[in-house]
């Protein structure tokens, strides 16, 4: 038998990581990892040293070719396999994330009028900056009882495109005019690849608010801003393909980027949580994959249509087609332990992880994994980049509460991880109240290395969890995709029998834990209630410290 091959490149955060993938049997042939040179950019974009304000997170696309350009020769070179055996290619991002171009797909930043526009630059998922753009959405929304409000559990985030595109009109007015097209950056991606613009129906779904085959309406947008009435046909576009589908074929430029043969299928673009759950065979209903790497994306297959109140979609055919797709999230998760480890461990730490040759993450983890659940008298809220689900609300934040002058690093980095637990435990608590029943709980993403986040995951929910036998799963999710559109296989569903990889209760709740922790989560739910609904403290801190932002901007400018 002549033996075909499909590559998935995942578009993450901080790099961009692409697999070889037999299509017989899913068998990973080689991986490749490209560290964005740019990262993403919170301070300033090149060539311009103005500080961005807060919230704002952008990254350059130019990144995101080089992903191409470094990883796929890579993986051919390694791999040994002839690009004659390469039959399609297909990529998922990070999302929502968001570019404004040229009407030939021509990234404004690239262009030197804009090149130091942070307007002009993609603007990465976790850009919040779009909150008031979101709430004025979510406002008019409920004020004209838009019925596709319900199907994001009640509020629009500003993590989304269409928010992220009104902030560009009416803080970047010329921007805003000059793009042609505002468009994913899976799209954007695709479009380099194969020479033609498509747009996705994962994303359109979860992140346009497009619902039962439209869009809102054009007087919902004029009523947001009369510039803003023409944004779909203007910047977007009607045109939605199913997921799995052909966007067209590599073209002979794409070709000499890759080192792969021009003509080759390149699938229609998808979303990195999302691709994963074919990745690990969760294509039935109550199957819910959780993605844990810097945030935590939450996706399930259903044959109930219902409204879960704070998610952030419910899509017809947005995982698998046939079937209605919910996701949830947490803003930060890995992100959160990251931060910790960077500002706040003392270097005697640092000394001790280098003497045991560990680094901060696994000695923080050692020195904690033997406590007793409640042992460090701690309780964390795990919003330190916002709420996504289930209070949907970028002006949250972060708390750690109970601390003593005998707490140590080790007690805020468990109460840290702790916390997202409980956070994963609210939303699978909150399907289930809304009568989508969770039957198994699958995690896949780099934090499913650490095995002891994992056992206590498992005793926080109480549920089994099976994990990715794959390291690169979203890649693999990408890979089969690209199969299905390359003809391989007839749909998603007969690629997952052959080419998913999962390992089954990988790990098993210990019943004594999960009531002790069943005790500290009813409080995390009081704290989570009292500071997510009640009390604005919060919001006043944040509102504070954005005004003093202001004045130090218009200071810096009138000193300039």
């Amino acid at each position: 038998m002549n033996e075909t091959y499909t590559i998935g490149v995942d578009y993450g955060t901080l790099s961009g990581r692409a697999v070889l993938v037999r299509t017989s049997d899913g068998h990973e042939m080689a991986s490749a990892v490209h560290v964005y040179s740019h990262a993403v950019m919170s301070q300033c974009v090149p060539g311009r040293n103005r500080v961005l304000p807060p919230e704002w997170a952008l990254q350059h696309p130019q990144d995101y070719l080089d992903v191409l350009e470094f990883t796929v020769p890579a993986l051919l070179d390694v791999s040994g396999v002839s690009p004659d055996q390469v039959v399609g290619i297909a990529i998922d991002f990070t999302a929502c994330t968001v570019l404004p171009t040229t009407a030939d797909g021509t990234p404004l930043c690239f262009l030197p009028q804009f090149s130091t526009e942070p307007h002009a630059f993609v603007k990465l998922w976790k850009h919040h900056a779009a909150q008031p753009q979101a709430d004025r959405i979510s406002a008019l929304a409920a004020q004209r009882a838009e019925p596709w409000l319900a199907r994001y559990g009640g509020k629009i985030s500003s993590e989304w495109a269409i928010a992220k595109a009104l902030q560009l009109l009416e803080e970047a007015p010329q921007v805003y005019q000059a793009a042609a097209r505002i468009i994913e950056a899976a799209d954007w991606v695709v479009w380099q690849l194969c020479g033609q613009e498509t747009r996705n129906i994962c994303t359109a779904g979860y992140k346009a608010m497009y619902q039962d085959g439209a869009y809102p309406s054009f007087d919902f947008f004029e009523a947001l801003n009369p510039a803003f009435a023409h944004v779909i046909d203007e910047k977007f576009s009607r045109d939605l393909r199913p997921l799995g589908s052909c966007a067209g074929q590599l073209t002979e430029a794409a070709g000499r980027l890759t080192g792969l043969n021009p003509g080759i299928a390149v699938a229609v673009g998808n979303v990195d949580a999302h691709v994963t759950a074919p990745a690990v065979g969760a294509i039935g209903n109550g199957q819910l994959v959780a993605i844990m790497g810097t945030s935590t994306c939450h996706v399930m297959n259903s044959d109930i249509l219902t409204n879960v109140p704070g998610m952030c979609g419910v899509v017809d055919g947005g995982i698998v087609p046939g079937s209605y797709g919910y996701e949830a999230g947490q803003s930060g998760v890995g992100d959160i332990f990251a931060w910790f480890v960077e500002h706040a461990v003392p270097p005697r730490y640092h000394a001790l992880a280098a003497e045991r040759h560990l680094s901060l993450h696994e000695l923080l983890t050692e020195l904690s994994q033997e406590q007793d659940v409640g042992a460090h008298g701690l309780l964390a809220l795990d919003w330190f980049n916002g709420n996504r689900s289930i209070l949907v609300d970028a002006d949250l934040s972060g708390m750690i509460l109970g601390l003593t002058l005998a707490t140590r690093p080790e007690d805020i980095y468990r109460a840290l991880v702790e916390a997202t637990a409980f956070g994963t435990r609210v939303i699978i608590e909150t399907f289930e109240a809304s009568g989508v029943p969770v039957h198994e709980f699958i995690a896949a993403g780099g934090l499913i290395k650490n095995a002891v986040l994992m056992q206590l995951y498992a005793d926080v929910l109480g549920k089994p969890i099976s994990v990715a036998d794959s390291a690169e799963a979203p890649a693999l999710g990408s890979a089969m995709h690209a199969a299905v559109a390359a003809g391989v296989y007839p749909d998603i569903q007969a690629a997952a029998q052959r080419m998913s990889k999962v390992r089954h209760h990988a790990f098993l709740p210990d019943p004594h834990r999960h009531r002790l922790y069943t005790r500290l989560y009813h409080e995390y739910r009081t704290v989570h209630d009292l500071f997510g609904r009640a009390q604005p403290t919060m919001k006043v801190l944040k509102r504070m410290r954005d005004e003093a932002h202001l004045r130090a901007h218009q200071h810096a400018e009138v000193v300039a």
